[in-house]
């Protein structure tokens, strides 16, 4: 039998692996423990009811605005001839590629100026209200929701679209009637993902609207807010319930996209 050689650098590379998925699930179920533990007092909190409520609420209406937005954009994109569409596609990785409280900051400025102040007149108030933490929630995830219905079209093969416009069908027919059913599941997985993100996001979230008790008080607000009056406890259980959640809005992509042609693993590009 012949005997394999030592591989010093295949055994670096296998212990650091190791170390990395050790530091990484340890974290996991450092959450997973410690959080089930405190969830059972979690649900007596007002305030931490209120953070769930809020956060879903918010990631479900910034996360619909998003693809009202993004799956016209993608359309775009994939299906017309842009000038400069090169320049957009890198304003879109740059805007995936800036700290999230970038973004928060200029929305600040934005809506600091008069149209922030003649929008609280017309009865949409953004900064330190709860429109704005779907605004930035929108502004955060819209880059990544356009990238992904990007993917979702560019998989779709166009000989059936071409063959439709041939045969007399407009282009809104084409889009309603063929690329849309092709990539439906596809969407339905991208929607669950970029909820996912919604749900997590904070960053430009505190620049435009704080973190408030019981009115800007979103799930990872409550982990501030907690951690910041160390009450860790709370903390944990706020931190559990978002693991869940993201946990199973990623299993839920996953699966839809294992059941669309042409599929790609979401967490391939997120």
């Amino acid at each position: 039998m012949r005997q394999v050689p030592f591989d010093p650098f295949g055994a670096v590379c296998l212990f650091l692996t190791l170390l990395v998925f050790l530091f990484l699930g340890g974290n996991i179920f450092l959450i997973l423990f410690d959080g089930l533990q405190k969830l059972p007092a979690y649900f007596n909190h007002v305030e931490s009811v209120f953070a769930m409520t809020l956060s879903i609420k918010s990631a479900c209406l910034s996360t619909i605005f998003c693809f009202i937005l993004a799956i016209p954009a993608a359309y775009v994109l994939t299906r017309q001839s842009l000038p400069g569409r090169g320049a957009i596609e890198v304003l879109l990785e740059l805007t995936m590629s800036l700290p999230y409280i970038v973004l928060g900051l200029s929305l600040l400025l934005l809506f600091s100026m008069p149209v922030g102040k003649a929008l609280k007149e017309a009865g949409l108030p953004v900064v330190f209200d709860t429109n704005g933490i779907i605004l930035a929630q929108l502004v955060v995830n819209l880059p990544f929701a356009i990238k992904l219905c990007v993917m979702s079209f560019q998989r779709v093969d166009r000989k059936m679209e071409l063959a439709a416009g041939l045969l007399g069908a407009s282009s809104f027919q084409r889009f309603r009637t063929i690329l849309l059913p092709l990539c439906r599941t596809s969407l339905i997985g991208s929607f669950v993902l970029i909820w996912s993100r919604a749900l997590g996001e904070f960053g430009a979230t505190l620049m435009l609207v704080g973190v408030t008790r019981m009115r800007t008080e979103t799930l990872p607000g409550n982990i501030y807010l907690n951690v910041s009056a160390n009450d860790l406890d709370s903390a944990m259980a706020s931190a559990f319930m978002l693991l869940v959640l993201s946990a199973l809005s990623l299993a839920a992509a996953n699966y839809l996209t294992h059941r669309s042609p042409g599929r790609c693993r979401y967490e391939s590009f997120l």
